[in-house]
């Protein structure tokens, strides 16, 4: 994966005319963007997926749809979802191309009750520690039928706002509820990161 420099210029942009710069910065973090590049390397192992339509929840502020974008895999639309409103203006300056464009698009919106007008070929969520198992569950539930579905979590215990972390990969392939595909494990100097592949 190779980010365009025009793509850069519109990070920069993202964090220069962010109003929680330390907040938007976090976004590049080295375990945000390992986790992330690991996770674009997974799908791009789907040699079959083209013309696609992906769904991210816990978007955050765009970084992992660009990434995506920026990606050899070939992308229709992809759509970001976030339940903080500060981040859809900052995501889609991130993106800015690709919104001009028409393919890309950040929501404000409840994973949990976001309504899907057309099924995606691939539901990312990259958020699962930051919800609890019950909002987790009503999410999958929500999700529509034959999408290719990822998942993410962590063993990152320290923060508070990780509700929900697994203490390792069998855990989270347990409290994933999916008919798992593939599963794996990233080990980052401060925590493990956990992926699963699969659809419910």
């Amino acid at each position: 994966m190779k980010i365009d420099t025009k793509d850069i210029k519109f990070w920069m942009d993202a964090i220069r005319n962010s109003d929680d710069r330390d907040r938007t910065l976090e976004s590049f973090w080295g375990g945000q963007l390992e986790s992330k590049a690991w996770l674009v390397e997974t799908v791009e192992q789907f040699n079959r997926l083209t013309n696609a339509n992906i769904v991210i929840h816990g978007g955050w502020n765009g970084v992992l749809a660009s990434m995506l974008f920026n990606s050899g895999i070939g992308i229709r639309k992809i759509t970001s979802v976030d339940i903080d409103p500060a981040c859809e203006d900052v995501a889609k300056t991130i993106n800015m191309r690709q919104h001009m464009e028409g393919k890309f698009t950040a929501v404000t919106a409840d994973m949990c009750t976001y309504e899907y007008n057309e099924s995606p070929n691939m539901i990312i969520n990259t958020s699962c520690e930051h919800i609890t198992q019950e909002q987790y569950s009503k999410w999958l539930q929500n999700v529509p039928n034959r999408s290719k579905i990822i998942v993410q979590s962590n063993d990152y215990f320290e923060l508070d706002e990780h509700i929900n972390c697994s203490k390792d990969l069998k855990e989270f392939e347990s409290k994933s509820e999916l008919k798992i595909y593939k599963s794996a494990e990233l080990k980052l100097p401060k925590y493990n990161r956990f992926m699963i592949v699969g659809y419910k």
